[in-house]
């Protein structure tokens, strides 16, 4: 029997409450062993933010996942040259773990971008998505899309990072601290 593993993929800059419950839904309604977050360096698909360094966003991931066995960060894409994409990487994947059945969780603003993915014809074929919805954003596409439903929560790195001194009541208390502490985002 093969192994069920989700793949989270983002910038995470910075990661969330929203990027957690999108993680414990998608295990939970798939019965997934275990949760891979993947920063990534370089999306193809948006500009770099150039708010927090590939070092301090993958730290501050670390500080989330912390207390749950069944979340780990795979960091492969922060250390490749060049932009990230999940076609290049779950190419690697698959040839490391031929045991293992891979879940690409992706929120409702990305399924809505998935026929423009690099390769997307051969990455269906890789791996299943699973789309969690989102507010304002269609999830039905040419492309087989598992759908997990959990409650619409209105948070985005964007707009935390555009208003980091309200942002306490949406991040995981450690990566609060990491923010004030290494004064990412806010005015210096």
């Amino acid at each position: 029997m093969k192994h069920k593993v989700g793949i989270l993929g983002g910038t995470f800059d910075p990661p969330h409450l929203a990027h957690l419950r999108m993680a414990e839904e998608a295990k939970k309604q798939l019965g997934l062993e275990k949760i891979l977050f993947l920063p990534n360096k370089i999306p193809p698909h948006k500009h770099i933010s150039g708010m927090a360094s590939p070092k301090e966003r993958l730290e501050m991931l670390q500080l989330m996942i912390a207390n749950n066995d069944c979340f780990e960060v795979d960091a492969r894409e922060l250390e490749r040259s060049g932009k990230s994409y999940t076609y290049d990487t779950m190419r690697d994947m698959i040839s490391e773990q031929p045991d293992t059945d891979f879940y690409f969780i992706i929120g409702g603003d990305m399924v809505e971008y998935l026929p423009k993915w690099y390769h997307i014809d051969d990455l269906v074929n890789m791996v299943t998505f699973v789309g969690i919805n989102r507010p304002q954003y269609q999830t039905e596409v040419p492309y087989q899309v598992i759908k997990v439903t959990m409650p619409e929560l209105t948070i985005s790195s964007t707009e935390i990072r555009n208003d980091i001194e309200n942002a306490q009541l949406f991040l995981p208390e450690k990566v609060w601290s990491y923010i004030k502490e290494h004064q990412l985002y806010g005015k210096k």
